[in-house]
């Protein structure tokens, strides 16, 4: 494992040089440790078939109420995955933002998302290491937390501090 993040980590590299030598390097790097981004979403019952039908996770425990209701969460849940992709869209556009690369991440789901409830999906940077950024991650409805991690992303050229 860690030859071939080596070898990520070289192509990384080699692709920032090339991009360092025809642009402008800035004073200081753009990103900083304690940085913050975030975005709200209410997931409708129509978003979570279509990501059944695009992905086939068809569990009937996001789609069908009567299944849902003989289980503990009593009516249908959002795919956790899908609660995820809202961490895909505030680190693509929000923090770093255009050109990042999503490389690792390490996530956990202490609580359920409804259908309909509005979530705040919240991103930190924790850690800044060459080109990398470590990022703590929440989805939370409220005082309810449903999504919690850490992910690192490569960040883009112009994100990078140069010397």
């Amino acid at each position: 494992m860690n030859f071939i993040w080596s070898q990520v980590r070289m192509k990384c590299r080699l692709c920032f040089s090339v991009a360092a030598a025809t642009a402008a390097p800035p004073s200081r790097r753009m990103l900083h440790i304690g940085q913050r981004a975030s975005l709200t979403k209410a997931f409708s019952s129509r978003d979570v078939e279509l990501f059944a039908d695009l992905t086939g996770d068809t569990n009937p425990l996001h789609l069908d109420p009567v299944y849902a209701s003989t289980t503990s969460f009593e009516t249908p849940i959002v795919h956790g995955v899908l609660i995820n992709g809202l961490m895909s869209a505030v680190l693509g556009t929000k923090m770093p933002g255009r050109g990042c690369v999503f490389l690792y991440q390490e996530i956990r789901f202490p609580a359920p998302l409804y259908i309909g409830e509005e979530v705040l999906a919240e991103a930190e940077i924790r850690k800044i290491k060459m080109s990398f950024a470590y990022i703590a991650v929440t989805c939370s409805v409220k005082d309810k937390v449903v999504m919690e991690g850490e992910v690192m992303v490569m960040m883009p050229a112009e994100q990078q501090q140069r010397s």
